[in-house]
């Protein structure tokens, strides 16, 4: 049986609570704006604006559906994904850790509004001129770099491992 390390739970729980809470209050501002104002409309830069949508799919409103069991489905199997992260947070011996601390204080935000909401509001609105990417929110932030880490991680770390093996 390993034994528990601490200060690795506290740093890692540190982080997760971090990501979390940027992704709450991030949340509860725009709530806050659309209270006051009646809607989220907000023009930052000319690449950039807050703009409020509800999505009931996931990251990036994909498979948005109005059926809720489709609904529930999804956020069960959000729910398993995030304790197979929990576990593999645990089992991680390395760096990647971090990467995996990003999705997973993500997902919990994510997961948080999903229940308490039942959708999740997306309020970032990146675009190039007339192009606009996918509306998003904090923790889609978190989520997406945890995962393009890791596999960045997979593709130049490992390849990396085996050169210098041979």
């Amino acid at each position: 049986m390993e034994k528990i390390n601490l200060k690795k739970t506290i740093i890692y729980t540190f982080i997760i609570i971090i990501i979390f809470s940027l992704d709450r209050f991030s949340k509860l501002y725009i709530f806050n704006l659309a209270e006051t104002n009646n809607s989220v409309d907000v023009y930052l830069t000319s690449f950039l604006n807050l703009y409020l949508i509800w999505n009931k799919g996931i990251a990036f409103g994909i498979f948005s559906f109005d059926q809720s069991w489709i609904y529930n489905s999804i956020s069960a199997l959000i729910t398993i994904i995030i304790l197979i992260i929990f576990f593999m947070i645990i089992k991680s011996l390395d760096f990647r850790v971090y990467f995996l601390l990003f999705i997973l204080g993500g997902s919990l935000g994510y997961l948080f509004v999903r229940l308490y909401y039942t959708a999740v509001p997306d309020f970032i609105d990146f675009h190039i001129n007339n192009f606009h990417w996918f509306i998003f929110n904090v923790a889609d932030i978190f989520i997406s770099i945890g995962v393009v880490c890791l596999i960045l991680v997979e593709i130049f770390y490992k390849n990396k491992q085996e050169n210098e093996i041979l």
